[in-house]
This record gives C-alpha cells, sequence and structure tokens, in this order.
C-alpha cells in the first residue's frame, strides 16, 4: 500500500479501536460479557463504515463462542480508496473487561488486500512468537526443552533468564510444567494472547517468549504486529472439539500445516489496540468533565507509537 494510503488507514483504525475500547468500558465489571463485546463490535463496525476505500473482515472473533462479531466476508469502508484486508477483535479479553481484570484491549489489524490468511473453520492455534533476534530459531515440532535452549541461545541468555508467557488453560498445564521445570520463568494471565504476544514484541517488556494455544483471529492479528517489527513466530490449527477438526479437514486444510509469520500476513500490514480497563499494556479511557482521553498501540513499518487521544466535548 503507498504511504498515503496507510497513513490514512491507520487513522480509521486508530479511530475503530478508540471507540470500541470506550464503548466497550462502560460494561466494565458489569459480569455481562455479551453486552461489552456487542458494544465494542457496534461501535467499530460504525467507525469502520466511512473508510476511505473497502475493506474485507477475514476474520473476525466470536464464533467460537457465539458472541456479537464482525462476521468473516463482511464488507466495509465507502468505496473509495484501496481495498484491504482487516482481522478484528473488537473485545480481546471480554471476560477481562466483564470482571474489571486488566488487559482488556479493542483490536484490529490491516493488510493489503489478499494478503491475510483466513483459516475460517478453525478457531484455534498453537503458536510461537519471538523477538526479532530469535526470529528463525523455534520450530513447532521441538519439545518445549529445546525451544527454550534455541530462543536462549539466539538472544544470548541462559535458560534460566528467560520469561515465558503461557495463557492458564487447563490444557496448558503440561506445557507450564515442562517449561518451568526447564528452568525459565513463566507469567501465566488467564487469557489475552494478543497481549502477551506484544509484551515479546515491544522493548519496554521484558519478556522473552509465548507459547501455547491460542485464538486464530488473534494469531493473525499477532503476525500482523510481528511483521511490522521484524520478530518471528510460527502456528498451526490446533482444534480443540472433534467437530472443528472435522470442519477442517472437510474445508481441505491441514491439521499438520506449520505456517510462519509471512504465510499467515503475505502483504504489508499494521496492527492497533486501545485500552479499555488499563493492564501492563495500555491504560483504561479516562472520561470526565466534557472530556475523554484514550491511550493506543500502533505498530506499523517497525515502528511503536504510543498515542493518547483526547476529545473534547
Amino acid at each position: 500500500m503507498p504511504d498515503t494510503d496507510i497513513s490514512t488507514l491507520e487513522a480509521v483504525a486508530l479511530e475503530a479501536t478508540r471507540s470500541a475500547a470506550v464503548a466497550g468500558y462502560a460494561w466494565v465489571g458489569r459480569n455481562d460479557q455479551d453486552a461489552a463485546d456487542g458494544a465494542a463490535t457496534s461501535a467499530m463496525r460504525a467507525a469502520l463504515a466511512d473508510a476511505p476505500g473497502r475493506g474485507t473482515v477475514v476474520i473476525g472473533e466470536g464464533e467460537k463462542d457465539n458472541a456479537p462479531m464482525l462476521f468473516n466476508g463482511e464488507v466495509v469502508g465507502n468505496g473509495n480508496g484501496p481495498d484491504f484486508d482487516i482481522a478484528v477483535d473488537p473485545l480481546e479479553g471480554t471476560s477481562f473487561c466483564a470482571w474489571d481484570l486488566p488487559g482488556s484491549l479493542a483490536t484490529i489489524a490491516f493488510a493489503q488486500a489478499g494478503t491475510m490468511w483466513s483459516p475460517e473453520p478453525g478457531f484455534y492455534m498453537d503458536k510461537i512468537v519471538v523477538p526479532p533476534g530469535a526470529k528463525g530459531a523455534v520450530d513447532l515440532d521441538d519439545p518445549p526443552e529445546q525451544t527454550l535452549a534455541n530462543v536462549a541461545r539466539a538472544l544470548g541468555k541462559e535458560v534460566r533468564d528467560l520469561r515465558v508467557v503461557i495463557m492458564d488453560k487447563p490444557r496448558h498445564k503440561d506445557l507450564i510444567s515442562r517449561v518451568l521445570q526447564a528452568g525459565a520463568s513463566v507469567q501465566t494471565p488467564a487469557g489475552g494472547d494478543v497481549g502477551g504476544s506484544l509484551a515479546v514484541l515491544l522493548p519496554t517488556h521484558d519478556i522473552d517468549l509465548l507459547l501455547g494455544i491460542g485464538g486464530t483471529p488473534e494469531g493473525v492479528m499477532t503476525a500482523a504486529a510481528v511483521r511490522a517489527l521484524g520478530g518471528g513466530m510460527v502456528g498451526r490449527l490446533a482444534p480443540q472439539r472433534d467437530e472443528e477438526a472435522d470442519a477442517i479437514r472437510a474445508a481441505g486444510m491441514s491439521l499438520d500445516r506449520v505456517y510462519d509469520c509471512e504465510e499467515l500476513v503475505a502483504g504489508e500490514a499494521f496492527f492497533v489496540a486501545s485500552g479499555v480497563n488499563g493492564g501492563p499494556l495500555l491504560g483504561r479511557p479516562r472520561i470526565g468533565g466534557g472530556t475523554t482521553v484514550v491511550e493506543s498501540l500502533l505498530v506499523s513499518k517497525g515502528q511503536i507509537r504510543h498515542i493518547t487521544h483526547t476529545t473534547f466535548g
């Protein structure tokens, strides 16, 4: 995409995540995940409606748990501009928002048209994310102990110095145990693998890699950020139910194929997130006295920009 198109679409993406963050923030601590997700999704859809160009939602969030969503194949924008692909999660960490636990984000990724991978029937993905210094050092077929050794070597560290993010899910019990036994330290958030992946990529955080199974929408959005920053990522579909596995096979897709970052997002891309209820990456919206302040993060072309946007009136 030309630079003029990218800068225009970045502004659209920022408005979309800011709108979703403010709408989701209204539901923080109200114990209603669907209402929070629905509010964020509606606000993001409205913000994208007048986007200059024609955007296609290649991968959206919500199908795996029947939540509201910007659906796969939905077209947004006014048609007066470039075509582009979108991956969305209007409210990453819906349970965090509902219970007012830190870490909920409104997220979106844009890429050149036709360059985002779409695993339509696959909801879950096993993935490894590493910073640029360890790009090319990981293989999903390696046991976790070997992965830790390879990443440590690439980063010039000892395994005992590595800090690893693995979501605290029953499916990860053995993985967490093995990583701890190997000597690395483990951070185990209840969810939010996009946030965990960003912590790996951002130099302001001291996380060395992310391991484990998370959502495919989160995987594609993560790949956009990884690509923009020159990090490393590999992923493979990891169905959690027989019905999901059957649907993947019926679609002619392999359960064994490993995708790298450049296959998940094959063209120029950028990623945007805005804070919903605060956390280590971004603060929550601050609303009062006729002003609204939203903190956002823009990852594009090797740059990381923290943006604080204030709306008056």
